[in-house]
């Protein structure tokens, strides 16, 4: 998993629509807090995409390993 925590702030401009801007203010959110919630998780959804693009090959290869072979310690599985 990728960590954000404790990773310090850094100011930004960011241009929203003024509708949602104007709702979300008067619910009381903090837009702050929301939009770099949201943005981590679009970042590590998109992380993980990337990282079972790059490495779908490998995974194949395992996974026809395992299926070739099996398990490398089925024998002492217990259930």
């Amino acid at each position: 998993m990728i960590q954000f925590e404790n990773a310090p702030k850094k100011a930004t401009n960011l241009t929203l629509n003024a509708k949602v801007l104007e709702m979300a203010k008067s619910m009381g959110m903090n837009i702050s807090q929301t939009v770099d919630a949201l943005l981590a998780k679009e970042v590590e959804r998109r992380y993980w995409e990337r990282w079972n693009e790059d490495n779908k090959e490998a995974v194949a290869a395992y996974n026809a390993r395992i299926a070739q072979e099996g398990l490398p310690l089925a024998k002492y599985r217990s259930f």
